[in-house]
């Protein structure tokens, strides 16, 4: 079976008429994007979108073979023309089955969102999911329903649609998974190619043909992989976005709670709020039984500023007079603990980290000493990681790219 994307984008596009973020500024050339429309083995069409005929005839191809053309998702504006000779296009109802002469057979498949995905199965058994714009798709999967050789969907805008399949097993370590659907929300090159690998997808130009069950390799996901930045610099909402895609996550929350805190309170609830509602939390600075089970999902240990903070707390480090003997010998033996432990671990592991020491140097002895503590630690344990990233002003900047 194979597939031709004659456009990739959103809706609307890329860059979106008339907008002047720098989203839409940056797409130009190879960045620019039609809106997203399939044609499979020159004879369905999915999405109909203005230009189709030009957008075919540019990748070689010629629509005068449909003998289907299928919608996903209302389409808002003007009615598209409909190119001289084409089937009329329909919306299937979700649920409802066809058979082509050919051998090929169409699904409808139900989705959370406003439009209908379509499942694409070859006479020879390879079998494709397409999903509309902003969803994923609803209900359990048939039983003994098997993986897809092709997904294409909003990876960017919904990656919880792409943990759902995997959850159910729809979607394996040798299903090619290609975002579409890209629009001004996802990031310019070469950064939401950055961001897909992590999620284990991958982004085409507009009028690349596909053959779906070819083998196309995808930068697997970073093992252990170290997130640091400063005060709001955005390094959890990378580390939770990197993760986002996988069916199960035990968020390790380091902080704990402080009693009559309500500004803390209101960080640790703005965090919990955010978080997809199928990870699971755990509040501990217990790391290393963690990250030596090598039978759990990813782990996201945030942050590792507040594990030092807990293991000086209790090594009592903070006065001059513990650190130089037995309290300094306790902290950094923690340290180089947790630093065998996830060199060691079998785990999905993302870490998050603060980035000290580039600013004013502390006035007091305590301050220093745990800037030169955390130092130690993030040097050691990105020493052993596949993945460093900086994040700078919400940007991520890899330090060590896989």
């Amino acid at each position: 079976m194979e597939l031709t994307l004659l456009g990739t984008g959103g809706p609307e596009g890329l860059p979106v008429p008339d907008c002047p973020c720098a989203a839409c500024a940056l797409a130009v050339g190879a960045g620019a994007r039609a809106a997203t429309s399939v044609l499979v083995d020159g004879l369905m069409l999915i999405d109909l979108t203005p230009g189709v005929a030009l957008a075919a005839a540019r990748a070689g191809h010629t629509l005068g073979g449909l003998r289907l053309v299928v919608l996903s998702h209302p389409h808002d504006g003007p009615a598209v023309e409909i190119p001289a000779g084409l089937p009329a296009p329909a919306r299937l109802p979700e649920g409802q089955r066809l058979s082509l002469m050919t051998g090929h057979r169409v699904r409808a498949v139900a989705t959370d969102a406003p439009g209908t995905g379509y499942a694409v199965e070859s006479p020879n058994g390879l079998r494709l999911l397409y999903l509309p714009p902003g969803c994923a798709a609803a209900g359990l999967p048939e039983n003994g329903e098997a993986p897809y050789h092709l997904v294409l969907l909003d990876v960017v805008g919904r990656p919880d649609a792409l943990a759902r399949l995997r959850a159910a097993g729809l979607v394996t370590g040798t299903t090619d998974v290609v975002a579409v659907h890209l629009d001004h929300g996802a990031p310019p090159p070469p950064e939401v190619h950055r961001r897909l690998a992590a999620l284990g997808a991958r982004a085409v130009p507009d009028g690349t043909t596909l053959t779906v069950g070819d083998y196309h390799e995808v930068p697997d996901v970073p093992r252990r992989t170290l997130v640091l930045g400063g005060a709001r610099s955005g390094k959890s909402v990378e580390a939770e976005r990197r993760l986002a895609a996988f069916p199960e996550v035990v968020y390790v929350a380091t902080g704990g709670t402080r009693a009559g805190d309500p500004e803390w309170a209101e960080r640790v609830t703005r965090h919990r709020e955010r978080r997809p509602a199928g990870w699971r939390t755990e509040e501990t600075c217990d790391l290393v039984p963690l990250l030596a089970d090598a039978a759990g999902p990813p782990l996201l240990i945030d942050c590792l500023a507040l594990w030092l903070t807990d293991v000086m707390d209790k090594a009592g480090a903070w006065t001059a007079e513990d650190w130089p003997g037995a309290a300094r010998a306790e902290v950094r033996a923690r340290a180089d603990e947790l630093t065998a432990a996830w060199r060691a671990t079998r785990r999905t592991a993302v870490a998050v980290s603060n980035e000290v020491g580039s600013g004013v140097v502390p006035a007091t002895p305590s301050g220093r000493r745990f800037r030169d503590e955390l130092g130690r630690l993030n040097a050691a344990l990105a020493a052993e990681s596949e993945q460093v990233l900086l994040t700078v002003a919400g940007l991520p900047h890899p330090l060590r790219p896989t």
